[in-house]
C-alpha cells in the first residue's frame, strides 16, 4: 500500500521551515522499495550501496546493493515525514537519539560527507559499526583532491591503510579507500 490512499495533499514547505536528514530503517529489508516509494511521492531518500562481485560460471557479475540493510536517509521538513508515516504502510521508523529520545537528525555537513564516501563505487570503502569514543583520536580533516573531494571527518588507520572516517553517532560509520596525506586539510575549531 502506498499514499495513493491518503485522502489529503502533501504540506506545503513554508519558507521558515527547515528540511532535515532523518535516520530510518525500513523493516525487512525493504530499504529500496521504502526509497522508491518516497521518492514517487516527492522526498528525498538516500541509501548506502555497495558495489558486490557475484562469480556465476566464469562470468563475474559487479552490481549494486545496500551496504546496510534497512537504512536509508530522508531529506524533508518534519511536517512531510509525518504526513508520509501517516498514511502509508510501507516498513519505515526512525532510528531515535538515545540521548533526546527524539528521531535521529543527522547535521547537513556530516550527511553531504557520509554521501560523499558512500556514493563512490570504489571497492575499498569500508563500513563499521562503532562503539563510542572509536574516532575521537582522530585528526579532523578535509579531502582536497580525488575521489572523494569535499568530504570531512576523522583521518584515522582502519584495517591497515589510512583512511578518512564519517561517523553518523548511533547508526553507522564509512571509511574511505587509503587517502594520502597530501590530499587532506587539517580543520582547524573555530
Amino acid at each position: 500500500m502506498s499514499l495513493d490512499n491518503i485522502n489529503y495533499d502533501k504540506p506545503e514547505v513554508r519558507a521558515n521551515e527547515p528540511r532535515l536528514w532523518y535516520a530510518m530503517r525500513a523493516t525487512y529489508n525493504r530499504a529500496l522499495p521504502v526509497k522508491d516509494d518516497m521518492e514517487a511521492h516527492g522526498l528525498t531518500c538516500f541509501v548506502p550501496m555497495r558495489v558486490v562481485k557475484r562469480e556465476r560460471g566464469n562470468v563475474v557479475e559487479r552490481r549494486l546493493e545496500p551496504s546496510v540493510h534497512n537504512l536509508l536517509f530522508v531529506h524533508c521538513t518534519e511536517r512531510e515525514m509525518k504526513w508520509y508515516k501517516s498514511g502509508t504502510s510501507m516498513p519505515v521508523r526512525y532510528i531515535i537519539n538515545r540521548a533526546t529520545r527524539r528521531p535521529l537528525v543527522v547535521p547537513e555537513v556530516q550527511m553531504n560527507s557520509f554521501m560523499a564516501i558512500a556514493s563512490a563505487t570504489v571497492e575499498d570503502v569500508v563500513y563499521l559499526t562503532p562503539k563510542p569514543g572509536d574516532f575521537a583520536h582522530g585528526e579532523r580533516v578535509r579531502i582536497i583532491g580525488g575521489t572523494f573531494k569535499g568530504a570531512e571527518g576523522v583521518f584515522v588507520r582502519v584495517k591497515g591503510d589510512r583512511r578518512v572516517v564519517v561517523h553518523i553517532e548511533g547508526v553507522i560509520a564509512v571509511a574511505t579507500a587509503f587517502v594520502h596525506p597530501s590530499m587532506l586539510e587539517k580543520i582547524t575549531e573555530q
